[in-house]
């Protein structure tokens, strides 16, 4: 039976789920008999079924004496939905194929376990590499507690993300930007400082691509960002989510303004060099964040590459140059020499109309 046929039609139904299941991770699966797919199921989102158990409803009984070919080993526990293994255990599945290890601490090696254990023949790591990389933010999510952090920068050639001015609409073109959207529809939310908020107003919402909008989470110690910017817009008719982050000795009748808002304030206290990101991450993640992306400023990207919270690096150059009197899109780092310099590798070089896209991933 050609196992990687099979388990690749598995992962195009996975990705289907892509920005759809957090905080659960996606899944795909197709069951084969005699040589041919006769169902297949896909995760749609969380606390709906799991993608086997979709697969098995599409089967009926032909599932009997079936191979299941699964993109991420069956749960063997009970969250929102029963265990999967217990519904293929129960379906007279004949054999599972599986692609990639759940490292979920509640499974990690006790759904295949459990399936051997019922007498079903079980082979692992069919594409284990791909399928394991569906799920790179979910899997760090589960197994460290912290989001999944992707750095997104525009600049110009020289590295600007605007003029001294601040006039910065704009240095990329059209084709970056939505796939900037496309970014943010594939993220469970989009991090802002208050610098950012305050001199762009942005939205940070999805417009200029298909998804939903993530959730919107700004860093700002001291509220400063009115409540009529358009980060706050939509709240109040249920349109989205806002979380800000702000110290705790903040003003009271500037949380409370906020909180009428619609905005969710989570305060904490400040370290010496401001919010403590390491805290806010987690704050995101025990509310559900899988996957953060960071679109400004300077000082926001320059702290979280010091304190090494980044996962992937983006960053979209537009076809000009600025001069030294911009802004950079990096703040100061502090450094007094290249020893201590943020290193990137992985390095894959894109073009998008005019712009010069790269992405990396600190070593």
């Amino acid at each position: 039976m050609p196992y990687e046929k099979f388990m690749r039609q598995a992962f195009v139904l996975a990705k289907k789920g892509v920005g759809r299941t957090s905080p659960n991770p996606v899944v795909g699966s197709v069951m084969v008999k005699g040589g041919r797919v006769i169902a297949k199921g896909w995760h749609k989102k969380a606390g709906g079924p799991h993608a086997e158990i979709e697969a098995l409803k599409a089967a009926g009984s032909r599932a009997k004496g079936s191979t299941l070919f699964v993109t991420l080993e069956p749960c063997c526990h009970f969250g929102k939905t029963p265990p999967c293994t217990d519904a293929i255990i129960a379906a007279g599945i004949k054999k599972v194929v599986v692609g990639a290890f759940d490292p979920n601490p509640k499974v990690s090696g006790k759904g295949v376990a459990a399936l051997r254990a019922a007498g079903i023949e079980v082979t692992e790591g069919v594409l284990s590499s791909e399928c394991s990389a569906l799920n790179e933010a979910w899997n760090k999510y589960i197994t460290t507690g912290l989001p999944f952090v992707t750095l997104k920068l525009a600049a110009s050639l020289d590295g600007r993300i605007a003029t001294s001015s601040g006039d910065s609409k704009w240095i990329t073109g059209i084709e970056s930007r939505r796939l900037v959207h496309r970014m943010r529809a594939l993220s469970d939310a989009v991090m802002i400082g208050a610098e950012t908020a305050l001199k762009d107003d942005p939205e940070l919402t999805v417009r200029l691509a298909s998804g939903r909008d993530p959730v919107r989470v700004v860093l700002d110690s001291s509220l400063r960002v009115p409540v009529s910017s358009k980060v706050f817009s939509g709240l109040k008719e249920g349109q989205g989510r806002l979380i800000i982050f702000a110290s705790n000795d903040a003003d009271e009748k500037r949380v409370k303004k906020a909180v009428e808002a619609g905005a969710e304030v989570v305060r904490l206290a400040p370290g010496a060099r401001g919010l403590p990101l390491k805290k806010v991450l987690i704050s995101l993640a025990n509310r559900g964040v899988t996957s953060v992306l960071v679109e400004g400023g300077g000082k926001l990207a320059a702290s979280l590459l010091k304190e090494k919270l980044i996962d992937a690096l983006t960053v979209f150059y537009g076809p000009m140059i600025i001069g030294s009197e911009g802004l950079p899109m990096i703040a100061c780092l502090g450094l007094k020499g290249l020893k201590g310099a943020p290193r990137f590798k992985s390095i894959v070089v894109k073009k998008a109309g005019d712009d010069i896209i790269i992405e990396a991933r600190p070593n």
